[in-house]
Formats: C-alpha cells, sequence, structure tokens
C-alpha cells in the first residue's frame, strides 16, 4: 500500500504544483488521470524521490518514502515521461548496464535478469539491435524492462502510450497488466481509455488537487441517468456550450456528437447514453473549473 498524506508543492516562480493531495494506491494498477499541467509529473517525480515536497508524507508500507530516499529508491522502478537512451548501444548490453548501476554484480545472476527481462518485454529477438533504432513502442518497453530491474514493489509509469500505434499501446498495456498483478503501478497519463482499459482504481487530479479518487465503475454508475447525447451542426456548438453542461464533442459523419450532463432531457432531440469514464473525467474537470470562473 502507498499511502500520500497532505504533499503539497510549490514552485519559486509561485506556480502551486500540488495542494495537499492524499491518496491510498493499493497493490494493482492505479491510474493517475489528469490534463497536461495537472500536477501529475510532479506527484511522480516526488513519489519517485527526484525532488522534496513542500509538506505531506509518503509511505509504501512501513517505509517513508521523503525520510528514507535511498531505501525508496531500492524498490522503486520508474518509467519517466521522457528518457533518453545511448542510441549505438544494444539493447541487451545496456540493460546489462542498468543491471549493475541497480546492484546486481555478480555476473552469471546477471545475465539471468537481462535475458528474463528481454523475453518478459518481447525484446528477446532485438537483443543484440542498437537502441537507436527502436520504434516508439520497442523504447517504451525497454524502458520497462529497465525499471523491473530488482523486482520493485513500486513502478511509476508516466504518460506511457503518447505517441504510440494501437499495436504497440495494447502490446504495452499488456505488459503493465501483467505487472500490476504483484505490485503497486502508478500509471499517469492525460489518455482516458488507458485507464478504462487497466485500472480498477483512479484518481483524478487538476490544478494541483485530487477532485475524485475510487473505482471507475463506481464513478461511471454516479452518472447514470444524466448523461445525454445529440448530434449537432459544427455552428451551434457554442450556443449549447452556454446553455448546457457539455461534457465532450466529437466529430461523425460531418457532424458533431455533443455529451451534456443534466438531470433531466435538455431538449428535443437528446437521448440518454450510458456513461463512461469519459464522461466522469470532464464532468469533474468541467465542475472543478466552474467555481474558478464564476470567481
Amino acid at each position: 500500500m502507498l499511502t500520500i498524506h497532505d504533499l503539497s508543492k510549490t514552485y519559486a516562480n509561485g506556480v502551486h504544483a500540488l495542494k495537499n493531495v492524499s491518496l491510498e494506491i493499493p497493490n494493482g494498477m492505479f491510474g493517475l488521470l489528469g490534463p497536461n499541467g495537472a500536477g501529475k509529473s510532479t506527484l511522480m517525480r516526488t513519489i519517485a524521490t527526484l525532488q522534496d515536497a513542500d509538506s505531506g508524507s509518503i509511505h509504501l508500507n512501513d517505509l517513508d518514502v521523503l525520510a528514507d530516499k535511498p531505501a525508496a529508491r531500492r524498490v522503486l522502478g520508474y518509467l519517466p515521461q521522457e528518457f533518453g537512451v545511448y542510441p549505438k548501444v544494444s539493447a541487451e548490453a545496456m540493460l546489462d548496464h542498468f543491471a549493475v548501476l541497480k546492484g546486481v554484480t555478480a555476473r552469471g545472476e546477471r545475465k539471468a535478469v537481462v535475458e528474463a527481462l528481454l523475453r518478459q518485454t518481447n525484446l528477446w529477438d532485438v537483443r543484440k539491435r542498437k537502441l537507436g533504432t527502436f520504434s516508439g513502442g520497442m523504447r517504451q518497453r525497454f524502458g520497462i524492462a529497465q525499471a523491473l530491474i530488482g523486482n520493485p514493489q513500486l513502478m511509476i509509469v508516466d504518460e506511457p502510450t503518447a505517441g504510440l500505434d494501437p499495436e504497440e499501446r495494447n502490446r504495452f498495456l499488456n505488459l503493465l497488466a501483467e505487472i500490476g498483478e504483484k505490485v503497486v503501478v502508478i500509471l499517469s497519463t492525460h489518455i482516458v481509455e488507458d485507464v478504462t482499459d487497466l485500472c480498477p482504481r483512479m484518481a483524478i487530479i487538476s490544478q494541483g488537487q485530487v477532485l475524485l479518487s475510487g473505482h471507475p465503475s463506481e464513478a461511471m454508475r454516479a452518472l447514470d441517468g444524466r448523461v445525454w447525447r445529440k448530434s449537432v451542426p459544427n455552428a451551434a456548438i457554442e450556443d449549447f456550450k452556454n446553455r448546457y453542461t457539455v461534457l465532450s464533442t466529437r466529430l461523425a459523419g460531418g457532424k458533431t456528437l455533443v455529451h451534456v450532463l443534466a438531470d433531466a432531457r435538455p431538449e428535443d432531440g437528446f437521448e440518454a447514453v450510458a456513461p463512461d469514464l469519459e464522461d466522469v473525467y470532464f464532468g469533474q474537470l468541467r465542475h472543478h473549473a466552474a467555481p474558478a470562473r464564476a470567481a
């Protein structure tokens, strides 16, 4: 169990990146949803001991993460949003180097670890290829391989599927799901579909605050009977946004499908639809933004 309590962070430029964030994250896949600039990466970097918080605490079971950073790093696997590789080094050689850095110094043990991870991430057949020739999905799977060295208790994966094609995305998400059966895996993303497909628990964060946390299925059930859909001309979108709580708009067949949040049918032509996690996500963001606009 990862327990985060009242975590706050303000940068020197005055940006309040985290505002009293509290979360309880059990073993398994946990989705952290939020728009760009929501504070997700700040939270991930703080959990990964790459920066200090101004206040608050983080505990992984009995380990005080912020007080004992070396111990935390020994049980942490981290795949940041962007990471560099040596383009002229092979995947096998680079993973062997990372294993040394993580303390796997015995040659036989290290060889076994590297082989197992390359096979687990489906990179064994390309182990001799230079990393500079890898596709985006292969690079991400290599990132997971290095993060798994040392059997971590906590995995942090920051925006891992951005830019991946559908096939690579599915392969990568299946790998994450396999890993998440045994350890805490935090998947930080702005792609709602990633959380829908993978995560039994989640939180939505915006402007450094947790807006909602819990089970995606329960969050969707809370909107039953309140999500309405209508196909409207593009020119009418602004009018609908002024009159209703518009959750999302999507082009389909030359017109725009509008999802609206309302306790009753907004007007003729709207049909009730089963809410999905995207409706929950945008509903939370709209609700959070409304008081700010009113102020």
